[in-house]
């Protein structure tokens, strides 16, 4: 009985202390309001956030996911990640401070940089359909019997690839079926097209996988890339004649 007694006191304490020190810190979080920043209308990817995009809602702070912004200066400028529907409120994970659809890079084009689209002259020629957009590749060069990786065009980002009925990677056609590419987008400058061109119309072009992964990682190739159009960037390419000096090249950027 005593036990029991002792059990039941207990039982009463917590009790108290639920109703008296837990349940009003319960209320209490769920009562705080916060502003974040939510969509003014329905945007679709790769748009570029302005003020006419977003709002500011007060809500509840309880049960709030951790990922919602609250500063609009966080969203103003950068990219939907995906199809952002009106009132939804903003999470970092649905925006982007990088356009990576191939749509997103055609529009964000600016002069500097050009999309051209290659022939893919074997299945083996093109990586067996398998390239992906933001992978980064060598163009593998033959002409009249000579085969190099010009230094100009040995990290290139791939926009996207295409069937011959102009679906691109991953797209069915009206039949419900995935073809296999048959051409490729890069993303270049004007003299990496100039090569790119000519090695079309006077030789073949093969395509080698550099790096599948990390925007941020894929972006030091690419910079690596744009080094190579300096004086400076041309001599240092002339020594990549092995995978130690590529390396070299590739860690002093």
């Amino acid at each position: 009985m005593k036990n029991r007694t002792i059990i039941g006191i207990v039982c009463m304490l917590l009790a108290v202390a639920v109703a008296f020190g837990v349940a009003p810190l319960i209320n209490k979080a769920a009562a705080q309001k916060v502003d974040v920043v939510c969509a003014a209308a329905d945007v679709p990817q790769g748009r570029v956030l302005t003020e006419d995009d977003i709002k500011i809602v007060t809500v509840g702070a309880y049960n709030l996911s951790e990922k919602a912004i609250k500063d609009k200066e966080q969203v103003l400028g950068k990219y939907a990640a995906c199809d952002l529907k009106e009132d939804a409120i903003l999470l970092d994970t649905k925006i982007t401070d990088q356009a990576n659809g191939a749509e997103d890079i055609f529009k964000s084009l600016d002069g500097t940089k050009q999309a051209m689209s290659i022939t893919i002259g074997s299945f083996a020629g093109g990586l067996s359909g398998k390239l992906k957009n933001g992978d980064i590749v060598s163009v593998i060069s033959t002409i009249e019997n000579f085969t190099e990786i010009p230094p100009e065009l040995r990290y290139v980002k791939v926009i996207t690839t295409t069937s011959t009925s102009g679906n691109d990677a991953g797209d069915a056609n009206k039949d419900g079926e995935t073809e296999q590419p048959s051409t490729v987008t890069l993303l270049v400058n004007e003299e990496q097209a100039a090569l790119l061109a000519e090695t079309e119309v006077n030789g073949k072009l093969h395509l080698t996988l550099i790096y599948r992964g990390d925007a941020k990682a894929a972006g030091q190739f690419l910079q690596a890339q744009e080094a190579v159009f300096s004086a400076a960037g041309r001599k240092k390419a002339k020594k990549q004649e092995s995978p130690e000096g590529q390396e070299e090249f590739f860690n002093e950027q």
